[in-house]
């Protein structure tokens, strides 16, 4: 059996071409893709690579995807043919030192899963039982597609602990950004969204509803101005960084209030680092976190905000294009013409 699909040879090197589907291995799923997404890391990854998400050449791309079981392993119980599901791009092994103390996004074993730019996708076995779930009749593929990322933002937010009331600044409002504005909404929080991109500036009041806006481009150095938004001019309860450059996340301290906290989401290249004044770590008491990924529990939380309408993901995407059209979709999201780019076989 034959499918189109998009492989990644190298940096700036993706192809549309038609490859075999292999059989089956025991407990996987073929699953016949009816929408995916595009997002930040499959642009990181086109642009750089990736050494977790890339081990070999030519690989499968893209991971944000939902569609319809159309084969299954005869080992396979908990599906059907003909199921409406999403899968996530990953699942925890379960027994290592990480699982073991509820850490499964630190997995060591974890079990990545690429190919979602494609007409079919087989689902790996490990996935299937602990990552793979059926969808509610009524809800749209292209908004189940949505379950990845948003699963990255609930964990974030949990682990963020935002209260009622606080000020919160959300620099970069890519996809991401704007889903942490609008949970931090549903917090109660004041939020503050900043960025350059008028398309996202725009995108943060009418999707997340934030209170105030920022335009970077007229506010480099955005301190003042943050400060006449909070609490008695104090600064921001907490900063959270969705950009992933050392140079803002070293811009976020300056952001935030005594007590503060800063959230250090977006991903820097690796081999960067950055100089932190310590002061404001020990006498102002600023405190750090930075989350990575998600595990199942925030899948599925995920997921049950979407399909209970409490966020809107589907203002998100900004346009629909063939699934052959994934590099310049890959590029028009580079040069901020889109949102999320909504790919479809």
């Amino acid at each position: 059996m034959k499918m189109k699909a998009i492989r990644f040879y190298k940096p700036l090197d993706i192809r549309y071409e038609e490859i075999t589907i292999p059989e089956l291995n025991e407990g996987e799923v073929l699953v016949k893709v009816e929408a995916a997404l595009t997002c930040g890391t499959d642009l990181k990854t086109y642009r750089r690579g990736h050494p977790v998400l890339i081990k070999k050449t030519p690989s499968g791309f893209g991971h944000e995807f939902a569609g319809v079981v159309a084969k299954k392993d005869e080992t396979v119980k908990d599906f059907e043919i003909g199921d409406r599901v999403v899968a996530a791009n990953s699942a925890p092994c379960g027994e290592c030192f990480f699982c073991q103390r509820g850490e499964e996004n630190l997995c060591e074993n974890l079990d990545l899963l690429n190919g979602a730019y494609a007409q079919y996708i087989i689902v790996p076995k490990r996935i299937v039982e602990k990552n793979m779930i059926k969808l509610p009749d009524d809800l749209e593929f292209s908004k189940a597609a949505f379950s990845e990322p948003l699963a990255n933002v609930v964990h974030g937010i949990e682990r963020t602990e935002i209260k009622k009331d606080d000020v919160v600044g959300v620099v970069g409002i890519g996809p991401i950004g704007l889903m942490f504005c609008a949970l931090a909404k549903m917090k109660g929080a004041k939020v503050i969204a900043m960025g350059r991109n008028p398309l996202k500036l725009k995108m943060a009041k009418e999707f997340a509803n934030v209170d105030e806006v920022i335009d970077l481009k007229k506010h480099p150095d955005p301190t003042e101005i943050i400060r006449s938004m909070t609490h008695n001019g104090y600064g921001l309860d907490v900063a959270i960084e969705c950009v992933g450059l050392p140079e803002i996340w070293e811009k976020m301290f300056k952001m935030v209030r005594r007590g503060g906290k800063v959230h250090l989401f977006g991903g820097c290249a690796s081999g960067t680092s950055v100089n932190i004044e310590t002061r404001r770590l020990h006498y102002d008491e600023v405190s750090i976190i930075s989350v990575f990924h998600h595990t199942p529990k925030y899948f599925r939380e995920a997921l049950r905000l979407i399909a209970e309408n409490k966020i809107d993901v589907e203002k998100l995407i900004t346009k629909k294009m063939q699934m052959k059209y994934a590099k310049k979709a890959l590029e028009m999201q580079e040069k901020g013409e889109a949102i999320k780019i909504l790919l479809e076989n």
